[in-house]
């Protein structure tokens, strides 16, 4: 099965080569795309230099969720595998995070920063992060330990099927309700998590926790 691994981008220069690196290490055939949303910092200039992939441009900063449905309009893979642009999830995992789809019993699986080893996640990012699974597990009658992971792996036809409208990071529990909805089950596997600091440019904050839970509680009702 071939993977298409889709890659948001946004001022990420000091992450962006080793992660690629990373990328195009892993043993599987694949297509790798990432959309720069619109950096400032040189990543853009960056990504230019690199071989063996696409890459397409946002004008602007758009977000996370509009450069995930760039990405998507142009994959050709039988498999959707979104990586972060940053160190934080390790490509070595694609495995595990493929596996159930490849073997035909799951069509949707997230990788748990809550079932593998982790290092350096923030106390409140925990709470938050929990907080938000909690309340999406009993909004949509699941069983999930980790709805915010960035480690989402799909079936093509299921997440190409969707009318995705999240454009940052939103995305996440917008995606997650509408699986859920559909009454597909998603499955969980560990994965490594190496969580890094603001000062390093981590990018997510409270604003995007309270935007989360009206995602949830919109799409509950609404499609």
């Amino acid at each position: 099965m071939k993977l298409s691994i889709l890659i948001p981008v946004y001022n990420e220069r000091a992450t962006i080569l080793e992660i690629l690196k990373r990328v195009q290490a892993v043993p599987y055939e694949k297509e790798i795309i990432a959309v720069d949303d619109g950096s400032t910092d040189g990543t853009r200039e960056l990504l230019a230099q690199v071989q063996g992939i696409t890459v397409l441009y946002h004008d602007r900063n758009r977000g996370k969720g509009a450069a995930i449905q760039t990405a998507l309009a142009h994959a050709t893979g039988d498999i959707i595998v979104i990586q972060d642009a940053d160190l934080e999830y390790d490509p070595r995992d694609y495995k595990q995070l493929i596996e159930p789809i490849v073997e035909g019993r799951a069509k949707v699986v997230y990788g748990s920063r809550f079932l593998g080893p982790r290092m350096a996640m923030f106390f409140w990012h925990m709470v938050a992060n929990k907080a938000l699974t909690l309340m999406t597990n009993i909004l949509y009658d699941a069983i999930l330990s980790d709805m915010e992971t960035g480690y989402k792996a799909f079936r093509a036809d299921i997440i190409k099927g969707m009318r995705l409208r999240s454009h940052r990071f939103d995305f996440e529990p917008e995606v997650t309700a509408k699986i859920l909805k559909r009454g597909i089950r998603i499955f969980e596997v560990p994965i490594s998590y190496y969580g890094r600091e603001y000062s390093e440019g981590k990018k997510i904050g409270v604003k995007d926790g309270f935007v989360a839970i009206w995602t949830l509680l919109k799409y509950r009702f609404v499609d």
